[in-house]
């Protein structure tokens, strides 16, 4: 087969999986090898004839030849020892042994029973036999070489043929015409060959490319946030992908289940808008609510779009499902792109009047001299500070940031910031029989700044709030090391997250509560990546209670005088009421998520 058949498929995709080389090669040593199994099986099958036809004329008294009876029992022998023996090869230009023990061997037995019988029965037609197997099987100058070998012994046979003494003009002119026929058969046969060839490996290739492709589309819905039905007239859901069978049933979902979209009142409207689709031969698209009894309720995007017509079968309605909630979540992320750019500008603005008011207020607190002014002064003085640490974390946000903190930050004892800020929050927030913090790091030092670390622990403590039950040690703030970092942990005893909630935990402006702006842990995540921290949620039990944890990995400080290794004598917890027996719980519960655990003290 000519390499070049192949070039076609160069601008596929599936060409770039697979040379078009190699598989044309292996397409056609395939296509060889069928084609030889069934030429030795018909050489088998005439072999047996003439064997047949032999042994009647001897045992029929007739003109059977002992000679020719086993010429033909050696040809027999011969075809079946090539078919079970010899592995079949493709040929080169050049003929080979296995040629010569097919197609000469062939054409000289059927030459000596042409010349040789002295029945009326004509071996000619035999010829095509090996002319078909090397037009077919071989290069056309193989099969041209076959016909013209033939027509050479048909024309000596015709000439120096019994009972002739003299040419036979009507013989010959016989055989050069049954020759002149070989050699049309030998070059129609082998175009017919190629062109057979060609059509085999274009067809297997594009079945290749129709399997390759069907899985890529299987892939890509399977993993489609997008919610996919196929549903018939009778509102029969045929295939449904994961996030369809979330959407409808959750982790209940049967796989492989045929179900009715009417089998259940939450999805009724689903049901009749996809008979609505059918009904108007058109695509419908609405905005629903799934009702769960297990879960809260699921508001939906659903778009119907109608197959073409298949057969008896009608059409199918393809029903598309996409949860609103992520697309709101996109369009923040949007808007929270537009807002940095524009907070950025803001920030640059407010920079100079805040100077100019910071700088009056210097230049006031030098004139005044009472306790009352110098107080007001001063509070002055700190809020502008304030406001000029606000702008300067808005620029940072809005600028790239490095992974790790620069060089001017200076390493802080981690359990002292702890200590600090959770005493204040806890005062603030009026949770002390709430809160249990259980402080295990030591003398460990991380490089993080004081206001931001206050920030980050802040805003978990707050998140820990909403969610909590309130009940005395509903929240607990536990650190400790593992391995070169400090570990945090903020744990609340509150219900499991939705799993369209976890998958946006971090995003800003995502909240499953109306009254909460979704930027907290944001906000959290943004300043753990400023310093090289990580941040995460899981699922975890302690005291024999499940609830939900958020831990931060922030590294720790490797020096001489600030390593994070433990020291006992420094673990310390602070002062809240909590359950008997909370600490030596919290050293060796699960949160430390396979950690090795700590000796309590």
């Amino acid at each position: 087969m000519p390499s070049d058949d192949s070039s076609q498929f160069a601008t596929s995709w599936y060409s770039a999986f697979e040379s078009p080389v190699n598989r044309s090669r292996e397409q056609r040593h395939q296509a060889f090898v069928r084609l030889w199994r069934a030429f030795m099986r018909a050489r088998m099958v005439v072999a047996l004839v003439i064997l047949g036809l032999q042994v009647f004329l001897l045992l029929g008294g007739g003109n059977g030849s002992i000679g020719l009876t086993t010429l033909a029992s050696l040809h027999l022998l011969a075809c079946v020892l090539v078919m079970l023996f010899w592995r079949p090869a493709e040929h080169g230009r050049a003929p080979s042994l296995q040629w010569l023990f097919t197609i000469g061997v062939d054409v000289a037995v059927f030459a000596a029973l042409q010349y040789f019988d002295a029945s009326t029965i004509s071996f000619t037609p035999l010829f095509a036999l090996p002319v078909l197997l090397g037009a077919i099987l071989g290069p056309l100058l193989m099969g041209l070489g076959t016909a013209a070998a033939v027509t050479l012994l048909m024309l000596a046979e015709a000439w120096i043929a019994p009972g002739h003494g003299a040419a036979d003009a009507t013989r010959l002119l016989q055989a050069g015409l049954t020759g002149t026929g070989f050699f049309v058969v030998a070059v129609l046969a082998h175009q017919l060959a190629l062109r057979l060839a060609r059509e085999e490996a274009v067809s297997a290739s594009n079945q290749a490319a129709a399997r390759a492709q069907a899985a890529v589309n299987e892939v890509i819905i399977e993993t489609l946030g997008v919610g996919v039905l196929v549903i018939d007239p009778h509102g029969v859901v045929r295939n449904a992908n994961p996030a369809a069978r979330a959407m409808l049933m959750g982790e209940g979902f049967p796989a492989g289940a045929k179900l009715l979209l009417s089998a259940r009142p939450s999805w009724a409207h689903l049901a009749a808008l996809v008979q609505e689709s059918f009904a108007i031969d058109a695509a419908l698209e609405t905005e629903t609510t799934i009702d769960h009894a297990d879960r809260p309720n699921q508001r939906l995007h659903a778009r119907t779009q109608l197959t073409p017509v298949m057969g008896e079968r009608g059409a199918l309605c393809v029903l598309f499902l996409e949860d609103l909630r992520e697309v709101e979540a996109r369009v923040r992320t949007e808007k929270l792109a537009s807002m940095g750019r524009m907070s950025a500008a803001v920030a640059h603005e407010i920079r100079n009047p805040l100077s100019a008011i910071t700088q009056a207020n210097a230049l006031l607190d030098e004139e005044v001299k009472t306790p009352e002014h110098k107080r007001l002064t001063r509070m002055i003085d700190q809020n502008a500070q304030r406001l000029s640490r606000i702008v300067d974390d808005i620029l940072n946000v809005a600028r790239p940031q490095p992974n790790r903190a620069d060089g001017q930050t200076s390493p802080v004892p981690l359990d002292s910031v702890m200590r600090q800020v959770t005493g204040e929050w806890s005062r603030q927030n009026q949770v002390a029989q709430a809160l249990g913090v259980h402080l295990h790091a030591g003398q460990g030092q991380v490089v993080f700044d004081p206001e931001h670390l206050r920030r980050l622990l802040v805003n978990l403590l707050d998140n820990a709030l909403r969610h909590a039950s309130g009940k005395p040690a509903s929240i607990r703030v536990i650190t400790q090391p593992s391995g070169g970092h400090l570990r945090i942990s903020v744990w609340s005893d509150g219900g499991p997250l939705e799993a369209t909630v976890h998958k946006h935990l971090f995003e800003p402006f995502f909240s499953s509560e109306s009254r909460s702006s979704g930027l907290g842990l944001y906000i959290c995540r943004e300043l753990c990546e400023r310093y090289g921290a990580e941040i995460a949620y899981q699922r975890s039990r302690l005291d024999q209670r499940e609830g939900n944890e958020f831990f931060v990995l922030i590294p720790a400080v490797r020096s001489g005088s600030a390593a994070p290794a433990r020291d006992a004598g420094h673990q310390q917890s602070l002062p809240y009421p909590a359950e008997p027996g909370d600490l030596e719980r919290t050293i060796v519960d699960p949160l430390r998520s396979g950690r090795p655990p700590l000796a309590a003290s």
